[in-house]
């Protein structure tokens, strides 16, 4: 993207201009003079129906046959959006059509490259869109350089009448759907079709607003909605004079933060409105606070020419600007007053009552944990996902910690967060992350977690560049026995059971002792006693979610045994769950089921890490591939309870030790030999001939 052209905050930049007095809210939103509707879509500054009516080139909209089209694109506008930021456009559908060819193999590859934003002020919104598929397959996000970001499958299901969708959500049935991680000028989608039992019939797969149904869905349809996020530089924003500036950043697909701008402190006796932004609280206040310092003044001025004394005068002005300071004041504590219910304080403090763990939560304020991470600087940003960013934080007694801030202000985060809070509340274990508070008066939740230093599993499985970590495979069946006691004790050990339904590499932390720690518990679930599972939307990361699960919408403790088998498998393997193959015939089959069909053929030897296969440790390493195996069963009855894997990792793990001290080296001619001796019976070895020893043994 061009250098002109940098994304906007979480609200909006609009036009900022000057008025002798206050504006009125709700009037026309183009520039004065221009018209502002084409047909029944608004058009608002800073785009405009002419060159003089816009910002720029980019902002010209054309209006053919009363239908608006963005000049530089030709893409419809359906909507214009000042509160969000966002243009809503109409996008070509993109269909995946079988080959005969490919229907006589059995394989059907295809890819597809979308519109390519770069040297816009658009981009693809990471928030407004979701990616969907609808036929049977799987269809992968990528970037230029097919780096994965998204991804979803489906499983086939035909009837005399296909129908892609039957309600108004995907189930893993024909059709699934995800969410995407960053905000995109350009993308690829690939697909693999997994079936051909009906010929004719065009999978398609796309990204599309997030408010858009499946039930709209046919095999006709030609254009689908596209939300673009829509983007201001420097350049771009209008100020008043000595306006100082204020700047927010995105997360974009180039992996960079850019910056955009706007007004925050104006000069006293004007009126600067942000169209739009009367979502921004601290906008607002500040231009009713000028108006009435204007007033006042205004009012003294009128009163020294009645002839009152100056002194008088300096009183007023002084009270005056104390009046606005107590204004200030109240308004901000309503502020985070109204941040706190909107937050789900009052919910969170009754749960957090009522299982009777509030003592074990600490409360921190927004200026503690603005200081402690230097106001929230990028450079303290220890890593980003869908849920929101996490940075590192110092408090005052010098304690480290990890800051969790929510992506956005949206009421379905909310839930999550609570439910965050109350989980971590609820556990003590040594290998689950551990909760240390929360903020609640900011506008988006915050969380403090215990600093966790060394990154994540997945880091050290995929990217490890320190060799001075021996990755070896005791330290693998460590860190397995590990995550496997923490998540048997969330389903067994604790009175209300829970399900953390978002096992992965990535949500394993590693401590600086490299101990496990099982992290983000944003979508887990509390059970109650007397049921075996929970029905919610399907969610989860790609690659990692219970087959079952997808069918049925019913998550059970079997499906965190399902992911944790890939995580093993990944620990075996080396190899990351979604990732093209060196091989065309396997390019991008999951790790899963890659894993289960070299199990069934007995060549499970040609995908194991290569590191293992010369430690001498074969038989517990197939123990753990055959549990592994139990673990990804497709029937979830057949799989062991979390309990069950982590008794047998312990089992595996004392045999492996147990070989260990059995061990002894020779050499020709003369005998080197590795042994255990009482350390209390006086014993030396004078010769070789020696062959016994004393020794003391210990029950485990």
């Amino acid at each position: 993207m061009s250098s002109k052209y940098l994304p906007s905050s979480l609200f909006l930049l609009g036009w900022i201009i000057t008025f002798p007095t206050c504006p009125t809210i709700g009037s026309s939103l183009a520039k004065p003079g221009c018209n502002d509707t084409c047909g029944n879509v608004p058009i608002p500054y800073p785009f405009g129906l002419t060159p003089g009516c816009a910002l720029h080139k980019s902002y010209i909209i054309i209006c053919n046959a009363s239908k608006p089209y963005l000049s530089n694109l030709n893409l419809e506008v359906l909507d214009v959006s000042l509160v969000d930021q966002t243009v809503t456009v109409n996008a070509p559908l993109t269909y995946f059509c079988n080959s005969d060819q490919a229907q006589r193999n059995g394989t059907n590859s295809s890819r597809w490259i979308s519109l390519d934003l770069a040297g816009t002020p658009f981009l693809y919104s990471q928030i407004q869109n979701k990616l969907m598929l609808f036929g049977c397959g799987n269809v992968v996000l990528t970037q230029e350089e097919n780096k994965g970001l998204a991804g979803c499958t489906s499983i086939c299901q035909f009837s005399s009448s296909y129908q892609a969708a039957t309600s108004t959500s995907c189930n893993g049935v024909n059709c699934c759907q995800t969410t995407i991680s960053v905000y995109l000028s350009k993308y690829s989608l690939n697909f693999r079709s997994l079936s051909f039992k009906r010929s004719g019939y065009c999978p398609s797969a796309f990204l599309v607003d997030q408010n858009w149904l499946p039930e709209q869905f046919s095999e006709s349809l030609q254009f689908i909605p596209v939300v673009l996020v829509w983007t201001l530089s420097k350049v771009d924003v209008t100020v008043v004079d000595k306006c100082p500036y204020y700047n927010y950043s995105l997360y974009s697909d180039s992996g960079v933060y850019v910056e955009a701008y706007g007004c925050t402190d104006c000069p006293a006796g004007t009126y600067n409105l942000v169209y739009g932004a009367a979502i921004n609280p601290y906008l607002q206040s500040k231009s009713r606070c000028i108006g009435r310092v204007r007033y006042f003044i205004i009012l003294g001025a009128i009163v020294l020419i009645g002839g009152i004394l100056s002194t008088f005068v300096l009183c007023l002005i002084a009270a005056i600007f104390t009046m606005c300071k107590i204004v200030k004041r109240k308004r901000n504590r309503r502020m985070k007053e109204k941040f706190f219910i909107r937050n789900g304080g009052v919910l969170l403090q009754q749960q957090l009552s009522a299982d009777g763990v509030i003592e074990r939560t600490s409360i921190f304020t927004k200026s503690e944990l603005s200081k402690a991470t230097n106001r929230f600087s990028e450079d303290r940003i220890l890593g980003q996902g869908g849920q929101g960013t996490v940075y590192k934080g110092m408090l005052t007694d010098g304690k480290i910690v990890a800051i969790k801030k929510s992506m956005k202000v949206d009421e379905s985060q909310i839930e999550p967060f609570i439910n965050e809070v109350i989980v971590l509340s609820q556990v003590n274990h040594r290998n689950i992350v551990k909760l240390l508070g929360c903020c609640l008066e900011t506008e988006v939740p915050l969380l403090v977690y215990e600093f966790i230093p060394n990154g994540t599993l997945s880091s050290l499985i995929h990217n490890q560049i320190d060799d001075s970590i021996p990755f070896t495979w005791n330290f693998r069946l460590g860190i397995a026995g590990e995550v496997a006691g923490a998540l048997a004790y969330l389903h067994s050990a604790i009175a209300i059971p829970i399900y953390h339904r978002d096992v992965k590499s990535n949500n394993i932390l590693l401590d600086e002792k490299y101990i496990a720690k099982v992290s983000d518990f944003g979508t887990s679930r509390s059970i109650e006693a007397d049921k075996t599972h929970t029905t919610t939307l399907v969610i989860g990361t790609f690659g990692y979610l219970d087959p079952e699960y997808f069918q049925s919408s019913q998550f059970t403790e079997k499906s965190d045994v399902y992911s944790f088998g890939v995580v093993l498998v990944e620990l075996l393997t080396r190899k990351k769950p979604i990732s093209a193959s060196e091989s065309e015939e396997d390019s991008h089959l999951n790790l899963a089921t890659r894993f289960l069909t070299l199990m069934d053929e007995n060549r499970v030897d040609s995908i194991l890490d290569r590191q293992l296969l010369h430690e001498s440790m074969e038989e517990e390493i197939m123990a753990v591939a055959k549990l592994a195996q139990r673990c990804l069963d497709l029937n979830g009855k057949n799989r062991p309870t979390m309990k069950e894997v982590a008794i047998e990792l312990e089992n595996i793990k004392r045999a492996a030790k147990g070989s260990t001290v059995h061990s002894q080296l020779f050499k020709q001619g003369e005998c080197e030999s590795v042994l255990l001796a009482d350390t209390e019976t006086s014993w030396t070895a004078e010769s070789d001939s020696t062959d016994a020893v004393p020794l003391v043994w210990r029950t485990v």
